[in-house]
């Protein structure tokens, strides 16, 4: 491959002693957090809005917050401020109001009590507000690019704008990027999906539906509930005898046996989570442009089945597709700890823990298009995140939450969602403020006064 040398000097624009790249559900979090305890703090997102998958790839509803049992809320925190303000608003229902086995659980019971419903536009306003509220510097449109690193510690970083190449100056960088790119250029030693088997999750490229009508939708579900079952390592569950019909009659060519659907927060308005994309390579654009094609053909076929085959969808309307594919898996850093599977099932809760949830291990894909692995905690009502998976190994400066944080390949398919991402970006915030104010390297802060923290902004932390 032909290589070109550039080199070029670019002005020290931005600086802040907090400074958070990407504004995902981790990422908003991590950045209120530092501000609400004193650091200036710089969030840098490359779309217009905050909020990730939730917005940018209409990933919804949010899993559950609640413990296994499902009698406590456990991730609360900004999480629950986010939400109760979304309600107010009439954009979200409170997962404290949200039962499994129900249409906004796609009529699942296993690992989906206590879900939230949300609306995406109402929540690019309240985080807009929040972020506001807090002071901070928000970039939007503002692509990272370079780290300038000198012996394990992130000096600068380098972004791209419409106002050109510029440098930022940070006491303490945050990589919510959800695929560890700050880290990964900066040096962090990673692992892409799960090494050991060269697999990465699958992607799915989500959509919305509305006009659908309710009672005749329930209706078929109900008189087909005693048919959901489990063969082979494939779920039968929503509408699988519809799917089972289209194939029938040539209308259904995906690989997919069965619907997951789920009720917005207006009774006809439906995420739509079916489509499949396999061995997408979220690191890579060119990967990412063939998923993204793909995902629009099936969100197609999909919505096509819908309209020909589902009471209560004859008269369906597309409203929009995500903006971006849903990504399930990339990169997983090498932090100070490693969370592993029997972390989680056996409900181990570390000493250092930051926040604790209870989400199920849940690995798509694995063995082809069809399969889907979730396994819930066997052992307690919760388990712990430990700090130590956020620090990366080797530097004094960074910290990493959200997907890519320290963790085996499946147990990350467990807290990758988007509640325990909140939690972990608003420890990480935390600790990067605690860092930044005491002039300390992030793995040497008190833990202990970390946790008190953090409960004063509201996070259950029952150790």
């Amino acid at each position: 491959m032909e290589k070109l040398m550039f080199s070029r000097e670019v002005p020290v624009r931005y600086q802040a002693q907090v400074v958070v790249v990407g504004g995902g559900p981790s990422g908003f979090c991590a950045a209120v957090a530092a501000a609400r305890i004193g650091a200036s703090v710089l969030l840098i997102e490359e779309g217009g809005f905050a909020g990730g998958m939730a917005t940018r790839g209409l990933v919804g509803p949010f899993m559950t917050s609640y413990d296994s049992s499902g009698e406590t809320m456990i991730i609360r925190g900004l999480f629950d401020e986010l939400v109760r303000r979304m309600e107010a608003r009439g954009g979200a229902i409170h997962p404290a109001k949200v039962r499994a086995g129900t249409p906004f659980t796609s009529w699942i019971v296993l690992g989906h009590d206590h879900v939230t419903p949300f609306e995406p536009e109402c929540l690019k306003l309240v985080m807009d507000e929040m972020l506001t509220e807090a002071g901070i510097q928000v970039l939007y449109h503002t692509r990272f690019v370079e780290p300038i690193v000198e012996e394990g510690t992130v000096r600068q970083i380098v972004i791209d704008s419409k106002a050109g190449l510029a440098a930022v100056q940070g006491e303490v960088f945050i990589d919510c990027t959800g695929d560890a790119d700050l880290a990964y250029r900066a040096g962090v030693p990673c692992e892409k999906g799960n090494e050991a088997l060269g697999l990465i999750q699958p992607a799915s490229l989500f959509f919305r539906m509305g006009n659908v009508q309710l009672k005749p939708l329930q209706a078929d579900i109900d008189a087909h509930r005693d048919q959901f079952y489990r063969k082979d390592g494939v779920n039968y569950r929503s509408l699988h005898w519809r799917v089972s019909e289209a194939r029938e009659h040539g209308d259904w060519p995906l690989k997919r046996v069965s619907i997951g659907m789920f009720r917005s927060v207006k009774e006809d308005e439906w995420f739509i989570n079916t489509s499949r994309v396999m061995g997408v390579d979220a690191t890579d654009n060119e990967s990412l442009t063939r998923g993204e094609m793909e995902g629009r053909r099936q969100v197609q076929i999909i919505f096509d089945f819908f309209r020909k085959y589902v009471p209560g969808c004859a008269d369906a309307r597309l409203l929009c597709s995500g903006s971006t594919l849903g990504i399930r898996e990339s990169r997983h850093i090498r932090g100070l700890y490693r969370l592993t599977v029997d972390d989680l099932l056996d409900g181990r809760v570390p000493e250092d823990a930051i926040c604790l949830a209870s989400n199920s291990v849940d690995v798509h894909g694995r063995f082809g298009p069809l399969s889907n692995e979730y396994v819930a905690i066997r052992n307690g009502r919760w388990y712990g995140i430990p700090y130590r998976s956020l620090v990366p190994e080797g530097f004094d400066n960074l910290l990493v939450a959200g997907r890519a944080v320290s963790a085996e390949s499946d147990a990350a398919g467990a807290i990758r969602v988007m509640p325990p991402s909140m939690a972990m970006g608003q420890a990480a915030g935390v600790a990067a403020a605690l860092a930044a104010q005491g002039k300390k390297p992030v793995h040497s802060i008190d833990v202990p006064a970390l946790q008190e923290h953090l409960r004063a902004q509201g996070a259950y932390l029952d150790l």
